[in-house]
């Protein structure tokens, strides 16, 4: 039947590889969702009765039977579409600071024009002063500076969507970072082995690989895709079965000198229900992990560690964050609390909040605001109201959501998170050249005015020495466009 016929109360089947179009909550039956759009776990979620299912989530193995709570507008993807709509409805206009400065100092030529007529009835002086005026040198200048700065960045992969978030940028000092695709890679990878006594980890995971080999769930590509980089063959199995929210079952035939047989890969309630037992205690101590248990026939032979790795170069980036001047980093995710407290213990993140939704995500965000500027730096559809609510909404990555990069004010499409300290840094340098400008116009201009009230220059001589200056800040502001001056300067907040 059409979705749109669905009303809560009615209950529907979902089957493997099918997505989920409503909210609502299991009747019967097992099944692994991937739900990282709306959760943001990097592993499929184990369903069984009584757990909540979210539409925009999809089934991976198994299948479902769900009393449905939510349709159409009031599912948890359509309040993340609404969250992103109001939040992009609230964000003020942000007004240059050079235009407000422009706008108090524009009177000030006029004022001081007509005390000068007041005082000499000299139409000379008058003119001195109305020549000279400050808003084309702070207007010029911070519009020259804050295009270089968006030019700059585009060179190096770095979008900014305005000038006003070139100020946010430089005044940042809380950053808030999703962890799954922002802070890890996004793709598990394996990261350790274990082996029983008188096993190789090439015999584990070749016999893990072919019980693995048609599974499209994230943690048997991982082992598949281990089995490339070495180069190894996986030995073809007899038959293999999907045991849901377990793990599988294949029989395995001898192989490169190695035993078959009955092989087990899956949790360790899977092999303990099959009165299967760690004996050894190769599971001990493991925290925060994803363990795969490997058995032949009743025999714990291995486990297999695989989790999201860190992304490359990230330990050093949140470094250099807090040498630029951010006070606060703060780490939010949808993943188990055990897998975020081992990745904000390894980042040394100052908190982190795990387990939640995105309308959590965003609330969080909002109660730091109160505090400072927030920076937000996510992927997902899931960190798309954050990303909106943020005074920078960052998208980081190749694999960004569409609605991820829409919702934020800067979009890096590279993988190097390095490339947030070059945005940071180019905020900084661009505020620090405006700084200057204005310092360098209200100056001279100023002085000129002084000498051209007191009739020690021609208009002639005003007018020159305004448009010289103006001409002066606009380049200095073009620096931001060299290596030197620009986003490579190594600068601390000005």
């Amino acid at each position: 039947m059409p979705v749109e016929e669905v009303r809560p109360g009615d209950t529907i089947a979902v089957h493997a590889g099918e997505k989920i179009v409503i909210d609502g909550r299991v009747l019967r039956g097992d099944a692994a969702v991937t739900q990282a759009s709306i959760t943001g776990e990097s592993a499929p979620a184990m369903k069984h009765e009584g757990a909540p299912v979210y539409a925009g989530s999809v089934v991976e193995a198994g299948e479902l039977v769900v009393k449905v709570e939510k349709v159409g507008g009031d599912t948890s993807l359509a309040h993340i579409v609404h969250l992103v709509e109001e939040a992009q409805t609230r964000r003020a206009p942000v007004q240059n600071f050079a235009d407000q400065m422009a706008n108090y100092l524009v009177p000030v030529s006029f004022l001081g024009a007509a005390i000068v007529y007041g005082a000499t009835r000299d139409w000379g002086r008058v003119l001195n002063l109305l020549f000279i005026d400050f808003s084309c040198g702070l207007k010029l200048s911070t519009a020259t500076a804050m295009s270089a700065s968006i030019a700059a960045a585009a060179k190096r992969g770095i979008l900014v969507k305005g000038g006003n978030y070139v100020e946010a940028l430089a005044r940042t000092d809380t950053v808030v970072l999703d962890k799954t695709g922002t802070l890890t890679v996004g793709v598990p990878e394996i990261t350790f082995i274990r082996t029983a006594a008188g096993v190789t980890e090439k015999e584990v995971i070749l016999l893990a690989a072919s019980a693995e080999e048609h599974s499209v769930h994230p943690l048997a590509v991982a082992i598949q895709k281990y089995v490339e980089e070495k180069a190894w063959v996986t030995p073809q199995h007899r038959s293999s079965k999907t045991i849901v929210a377990r793990g599988m079952l294949a029989e395995v035939p001898n192989f490169e000198g190695y035993t078959g047989g009955t092989v087990r890969v899956g949790s360790r309630r899977f092999l303990q229900e099959n009165g299967i037992t760690d004996e050894e205690e190769l599971g001990a101590q493991v925290v925060g992990k994803n363990l795969l248990y490997v058995a032949r026939d009743a025999q714990l032979i291995g486990i297999i560690g695989i989790e999201d790795p860190i992304r490359p170069k990230m330990k050093k980036t949140l470094n250099q964050l807090r040498r630029c001047g951010v006070d606060e980093i703060v780490m939010l995710t949808g993943d188990a609390k055990a897998v975020a407290a081992d990745v904000a213990r390894e980042m040394d993140v100052d908190s982190y909040h795990a387990e939640i939704l995105p309308e959590d995500k965003s609330r969080y965000v909002n109660e730091l605001r109160q505090r400072g500027t927030v920076m937000m730096v996510g992927d997902g559809i899931n960190d798309a109201p954050a990303l909106a609510f943020a005074d920078v909404g960052v998208s980081l990555g190749g694999r960004q959501t569409d609605i991820a990069a829409e919702s934020s004010a800067v979009t890096i499409h590279a993988e190097d998170p390095t490339r947030l300290v070059e945005a940071l840094r180019l905020g900084q340098r661009t505020m620090h050249l405006v700084h200057q400008n204005f310092k360098a116009t209200l100056l001279i201009n100023s002085s000129a005015m002084l000498l051209g009230a007191l009739g020690s220059i021609s208009p002639l001589a005003a007018a020159a020495i305004h448009n010289t200056a103006t001409l002066g800040v606009v380049l200095n502001s073009c620096r931001i466009l060299t290596p030197e001056g620009g986003i490579f300067a190594r600068r601390t907040r000005p």
